[in-house]
């Protein structure tokens, strides 16, 4: 049996390696190909291209770096012709992946999107795009599911992969303890895993940072990088203010854990911040032409996905073009200064966890696969 898988992203890399992981416990024999990053090819994928190096955001991004796409689509149709694999998987990153599936089909070849992107907020016209173009939808929300299905799109809720990671993340406890040894109220900082996030939003949450650390002189800040390079961009932009602010590469997890709120970015790691029990604040820069557009685009209150899920503002956020740092200062003391609220939006995230915060979406998501893939195979090619 043979899967091809494609990511665009770090965080899809993270759900790919996972969902290969689960692939190969119920079939070791299984043949994995396709794009992704060094969390895929590390569980067993062979990537004919680390896609994941071009995680771009946005309009003029992508058109930088089109012929680079385009030259992979080319690929990848290719591949399909001579290697027939049995499925294809995209997560998320719709861009690339709807062409992507276009060609999949073309070959005849079912595909499924495992962590679909959110059509539902931003771009609901794609909505026949997905009808069109997708085999089957793995949905990780629950009111994801009920608007694909709503539409004509087979679309089957396993929950969010998201917390198969979670669920089996093991902090480092001697980074833990030795942080705990130090005095100060810890405040995380969480700019993204994206270039283009980091260099946005860092010198806006410092600005929020240097305002807390002056009303609290009390408060430190951890500040978590993806990567070697953002690190560099986050300690660059650290320098020039004095207050205490270390940063760390790969310790998103024990940050959260040991923070009492966090400033961060939306995307994924609320569901992470959600997890751990961690109140914050969430803050988007964008250029002012993005906003515009994105404010045309989205049909949704909320951007951030804890909020979306309780139906509420349980994470203030503020995307903006402008400087949020005075309000999202005023919001992080709030939590701090005011333990009735702090304990308020805990009592919250304690029972959305309870609700939604469950492993298993990547098991689900094996079995559905390898079903698909088993349908496909000639009778002549399958397994006794």
């Amino acid at each position: 049996m043979h899967v091809f898988i494609s990511a665009g992203e770090p965080s899809g890399d993270l759900h790919g390696a996972n969902l290969i992981r689960e692939l190969k416990k119920v079939d070791p024999n299984i043949r994995l190909t396709g794009f992704g990053g060094d969390r895929m090819a590390a569980a067993g994928c062979q990537l004919l291209y680390p896609l994941t190096k071009h995680s771009v955001m946005w309009f003029l991004q992508v058109v930088k770096q089109i012929f680079t796409f385009l030259d992979l689509l080319k690929k990848a149709q290719a591949f399909f012709r001579t290697e027939r694999p049995d499925v294809v998987v995209v997560i998320d990153y719709p861009g690339f992946h709807w062409k992507l599936a276009a060609r999949a089909k073309a070959e005849g070849i079912p595909v499924i999107y495992f962590v679909p992107p959110q059509i539902w907020a931003w771009a609901r016209w794609r909505v026949k795009k997905m009808r069109r173009l997708i085999t089957h939808v793995l949905s990780a929300l629950p009111f994801e599911h009920e608007w694909l299905t709503k539409r004509g799109v087979p679309s089957t809720y396993i929950g969010h992969p998201y917390f198969d990671e979670l669920a089996s993340q093991q902090l480092d406890e001697k980074f833990l303890d030795g942080e705990r040894t130090r005095s100060g109220v810890v405040i995380g900082i969480l700019p993204g895993s994206r270039n283009q996030e980091v260099s946005r939003n860092v010198p806006e949450m410092l600005r929020a940072a240097r305002r807390i650390h002056s009303a609290r002189p009390d408060t430190r800040f951890l500040v978590a990088a993806f990567n070697d390079h953002q690190a560099e961009l986050a300690r660059a932009a650290i320098a020039p203010w004095q207050m205490p602010a270390d940063v760390h590469v790969g310790r998103t997890a024990e940050i959260i854990e040991l923070a009492e709120c966090c400033i961060a970015v939306s995307g994924s790691v609320s569901l992470e911040m959600m997890y751990r029990r961690t109140p914050a604040v969430v803050v988007y820069r964008m250029r002012r032409f993005d906003l515009k557009v994105g404010k045309m685009l989205v049909k949704i209150p909320y951007i951030t996905l804890v909020n979306l899920l309780a139906n509420e503002e349980v994470y203030p956020e503020f995307p903006t073009d402008r400087d949020p740092s005075t309000a999202v200062a005023a919001r992080a003391l709030e939590l701090l200064n005011d333990p009735a609220r702090r304990e308020a939006v805990i009592r919250k995230l304690d029972a959305l966890c309870h609700e939604v915060a469950k492993p298993g979406a990547c098991a689900a998501a094996a079995r559905f696969i390898l079903n698909v893939s088993a349908r496909a195979q000639p009778v002549s090619s399958a397994r006794p």
